[in-house]
């Protein structure tokens, strides 16, 4: 690795994939075949460069490491920053491995405009990456809008029949939100500028000083400013968006259309990464910025977690399509993610930010292993299946391993995560981590029943008995997801030890801005603009 790769390498495993998909826009003459090839080769290299962050990141470290700082529009405070802590390289990394191994998950899947497909999966994966290692606000806003785009596309044209529906309604409920937020963004704004005479976006103060960010600025509480600069109306502005995209009951009815609907790799992509957006813009934005908002309130938080608990579990417990029970799964897996980090500590954000993790693994290979089944079948009831363990043993047993992981076994990645995610919960509020004890229970019955009845049993069905196992291909993308599913089942510590400074930093940081808060003494304009 050279001198500069090794100084940009958080921009070059941000921008080499969507470099490539620019590049074989002036090949348009290549075969679809060298299309495919040059993008699993382009996304391979990029997980191969992110695993530099990974082995040079110093876990003993807090704040932000391989930082990059570039003015931009200075005039505004919007500059190219860059950075990543524990949490952002977890989600980074995630994204790298996941995105080759959806791409060969996909080879025989896209039947039409493959080229557009593969500049669409890598215009989508610099944006989910930009995203995550973004420190300028403004930046971060940019590449949240941009990933909209290309899944929009890849759920219109390559998902089901009722693509176009489900893409629409996908689009529209995530730009609602994000409208919102951006609107609390320039209030944040106008706040830092009135405490600190000058203008900037940057979330923390940029490298070798400089302009105070904005989690510099103290953000008023309710009755110490006009209601629409204050904490509690921030925080829900930042929520609804986040929220949105986790999804939260009750704003998930977007997420079983958008997964049903869209192609194998849009699923995967979408479980395994876009959701996380939402859980990490909780961490890295609303909790640091509007922490005493965020305290306060917890316990709705806590009742909407558990509430999508139950009701993802309930719900996918009679869906009889095979894919909407995951896509369901992933409703009551996210409420467990919200759960620990509202539980506002160490055990908890730690628990979630490392089951955000193995959700994007383990429900992300069911996707895949759902696609691989329909290719064969063309359909994803339950009811058309029943004993395809005799002509299928591999992909049964594989499907078992990974259902395991997602129920929690021990030995396994969710495991860690609940286990965590629960005890941080106890310690915050024993009724809901006893509450959020029985969605555990839920999830062993709805996955354990639909296997059964997938896999076991006669062979009533008589193009059953014809299926043909899973090819070489087929076998090395679900085996390469086990690898980590087994790791951090097994031995969690490289991931949680990541994961310390960052958390220590961010629970540090609340408390020293709801002090801010509480000494906070408003100006005499914003004291009269409360009183009008």
């Amino acid at each position: 690795m050279t001198d500069w790769i090794r100084e940009h390498l958080l921009t070059v495993v941000t921008f080499l994939p969507l470099a490539t998909g620019i590049a074989l826009l002036f090949l348009r003459s290549l075969p679809e075949s060298a299309w495919k090839l040059v993008a699993l080769a382009s996304t391979t290299v990029t997980f191969v460069l992110s695993l530099g962050l990974w082995t040079g990141y110093d876990a003993t470290r807090p704040g932000y490491q391989f930082v990059q700082y570039t003015t931009w529009l200075p005039a505004w405070g919007v500059h190219y920053f860059v950075g990543i802590d524990g949490m952002s390289l977890l989600l980074v990394v995630l994204t790298t491995f996941l995105m080759p191994l959806t791409l060969l998950a996909a080879w025989n899947d896209v039947g039409k405009q493959v080229r557009t497909f593969v500049f669409m999966n890598l215009f989508l994966e610099t944006g989910m990456i930009g995203a995550f290692v973004a420190l300028n606000v403004f930046q971060f806003y940019v590449f949240w809008e941009v990933m909209l785009v290309p899944m929009y596309f890849i759920i219109g044209i390559w998902g089901g029949p009722r693509r176009v529906y489900a893409a629409v309604k996908f689009f529209l409920f995530t730009m609602v939100g994000s409208l919102l937020m951006l609107v609390a963004i320039l209030v944040l704004y106008s706040l830092h500028q009135q405490q600190f005479g000058v203008v900037s976006f940057d979330l923390v103060r940029p490298p070798a000083g400089g302009t105070p960010g904005l989690l510099d600025t103290v953000v008023p509480l309710a009755g110490q400013a006009v209601w629409w600069k204050t904490q509690p109306w921030l925080f829900a502005a930042f929520a609804l968006a986040f929220g949105i995209k986790v999804p939260m009951v009750p704003f998930h009815t977007w997420l079983p259309d958008a997964h049903v609907e869209a192609p194998t790799a849009g699923s995967v992509i979408l479980a395994g990464v876009l959701l996380k957006m939402g859980t990490y813009g909780f961490v890295r934005f609303a909790l640091p910025l509007f922490p005493n908002a965020a305290v306060e309130l917890a316990p709705v938080v806590f009742a909407l977690a558990l509430a999508g608990i139950l009701y993802g579990a309930l719900v996918a417990m009679v869906q009889a399509d095979v894919k909407k029970l995951v896509a369901y799964s992933s409703v009551a897996h996210l409420g467990f993610v919200m759960l620990g980090i509202f539980a506002l500590n160490e055990a908890g954000l730690e628990g979630a930010i490392l089951q955000m993790i193995n959700h994007g693994l383990s429900t992300g290979a069911l996707f895949i292993l759902v696609g691989m089944i329909y290719l064969r079948r063309h359909t994803r009831q339950i009811a058309a299946f029943g004993g395809i363990a005799k002509p299928m043993p591999v992909f049964a047993l594989l499907f078992g391993v990974v259902a395991m992981s997602s129920i929690g076994l021990p030995g396994l990645n969710g495991f860690v995560g609940e286990f965590l995610i629960l005890a941080g919960a106890f310690a915050a509020s024993p009724w809901f981590g006893a509450a959020a004890t029985f969605g555990v229970v839920l999830a062993a019955a709805y996955l354990l029943w639909a296997y059964r009845r997938v896999f076991f049993g006669p062979v009533e069905e008589p193009e059953n008995r014809s299926l043909i196992d899973l090819d070489w291909r087929e076998r090395f993308v679900v085996l390469a997801l086990l690898v980590p599913i087994v790791w951090i089942g097994v031995y969690p510590n490289p991931f949680l030890r990541r994961l310390d400074a960052s958390v220590g930093d961010l629970l540090h940081t609340m408390e020293q801005k709801k002090i801010a808060a509480l000494d906070y003494a408003p100006p005499a304009d914003s004291i009269a603009e409360v009183i009008r």
